[in-house]
């Protein structure tokens, strides 16, 4: 008889785990910062001109009709098609961070500003 209650009370403690919400073993990602970065001819367009400090994610847009790219503190995008998009993501310290284009002429025509970074 006490093999059988124990066994019915594993069962239902084991259900009742089963359906239970489990707890994630990794730490929760700080907050990222999303910067939406419109690339035309000659120009980028930033959704926010200044960002705290931490991982950065650039959404690449191009609205141009050229291939476009984007540089900034050292790590350059890959090629971003004319009407395509993309994700780039860079750990950014404080400061003023120099971002241009790559693509020849690009950066002289204008293509080239600096994000601030608090």
């Amino acid at each position: 008889m006490r093999t059988r209650w124990f066994a019915l009370a594993l069962v239902t403690v084991l259900a009742a785990l089963g359906s239970a919400p489990v707890a994630s073993s990794k730490a929760t990602a700080p907050n990222a910062t999303t910067v939406t970065v419109t690339m035309k001819e000659f120009k980028f367009i930033l959704s926010k001109r200044t960002v705290p400090h931490g991982v950065v994610t650039f959404k690449l847009v191009n609205k141009g009709a050229l291939a476009h790219d984007f540089k900034i503190a050292g790590k350059k995008s890959k090629m971003i098609g004319s009407g395509k998009s993309g994700l780039f993501r860079v750990t950014l310290s404080k400061g003023s961070k120099p971002y241009i284009c790559t693509v020849p002429l690009h950066a002289p025509s204008g293509k080239k500003r600096s994000l601030k970074v608090t």
